[in-house]
């Protein structure tokens, strides 16, 4: 078997292409131009080099693939609406364009974002309804997931959609975006702190997308992943803030939160000034994302393998040895 991994130099590819690998699998890469791929090329990975934003440079990269894990795409909280459009909605159109016909299975990395955040989701299944928000990042997630849908019902190629909720580990937004603040100012709660952080570790989400990419039950299919952790986020937060000696330093009501991001991301924004509260983080720290896990489970046999301890463990030990010394 040989599988396409989009995004592979990032913080989930890299661990993807590393699973992979150690099962056998032959990987080809695509990768940004300029960007680093030495870890990649040690796993014995065959890197290709291109954007998929335009569609010629990354024509026949999907010859001889059997199966592609898309992760490529703009992880932010906050940047213009034309931003995320283009490296997730515009970017999978041309992929699934250079794909249809020629790779029979198609991974899509979409995100608990997708759902419609700012509200609860707690126990949210894959076919309930889903919303826009007018936050782009789930909103361009959203309608990249409802393309690769249409390209499954014309028989171009049999399309899964995963919906991670939030994705911890070394390297993770949710680490370097916490603890950088934690080092340079303060780090707030919202409501609190006291709903559930709905966290995944990164290890197990592989596993959960490597089943999604070969088993047969997975075609056609929406799943769900999120680790059985009973963790909010004053414990995730105060958990690293201890790493380097802090703790959370207030907390801001929901609405408070919400309307100061919503102030910020109208008028900073659009002046390429980067927000201190946005309503993509607002809607994540302020609601229960707890989304059903149990299609995975049932129709997988997926489980987290990783426990938050031994996460956090890990976590702490990147934070000290790298992170720490290139932010100081």
């Amino acid at each position: 078997m040989k599988a396409l991994v989009t995004g592979a130099g990032g913080f989930i590819g890299s661990h993807l292409c590393r699973e992979l690998r150690n099962k056998g699998t032959d990987i080809r890469a695509l990768a940004l131009p300029g960007e680093r791929v030495d870890h990649l090329e040690k796993l014995g990975v065959e890197t290709c080099f291109g954007d998929l934003t335009d569609r010629s440079s990354i024509r026949g990269i999907s010859d001889g693939i059997d199966v592609v894990y898309h992760l490529a795409g703009r992880v932010s909280d906050w940047g213009a609406r034309k931003l995320f459009y283009s490296a997730i909605f515009d970017a999978t159109r041309n992929l699934l364009e250079e794909c249809a016909g020629k790779a029979p299975r198609f991974v899509y990395v979409s995100s608990v974002n997708a759902c419609g955040t700012g509200r609860h989701l707690k126990g949210q299944k894959e076919d309930d309804p889903v919303y826009k928000t007018g936050v782009p990042y789930g909103d361009a997630k959203l309608d990249t997931e409802r393309l690769v849908w249409d390209y499954q019902r014309e028989k171009k190629l049999a399309a899964t959609v995963v919906r991670p909720t939030n994705v911890i580990g070394p390297r993770s937004v949710w680490v370097t975006e916490i603890v950088g603040r934690f080092v340079k100012s303060s780090v707030p709660l919202v409501d609190g702190g006291r709903h559930s952080a709905s966290l995944l570790y990164v290890d197990n989400l592989v596993d959960g997308l490597v089943l999604a990419g070969t088993m047969d039950v997975a075609k056609g299919r929406t799943y769900h992943f999120r680790d059985d952790w009973e963790v909010t986020w004053q414990q995730y937060i105060s958990d690293l803030g201890a790493i380097v000696g802090k703790k959370p330093s207030f907390s801001l009501p929901y609405r408070l939160a919400w309307m100061l991001g919503s102030i910020q991301d109208r008028t900073l924004t659009p002046l390429g000034i980067r927000p201190s509260i946005t309503r993509h983080a607002v809607a994540i720290t302020g609601r229960n994302l707890d989304l059903d896990t149990s299609r995975a489970r049932t129709e997988l046999g997926w489980r987290s393998k990783v426990s938050y301890e031994a996460a956090m463990q890990r976590i702490k030990e990147w934070v000290l040895a790298e992170f720490l010394p290139s932010v100081r």
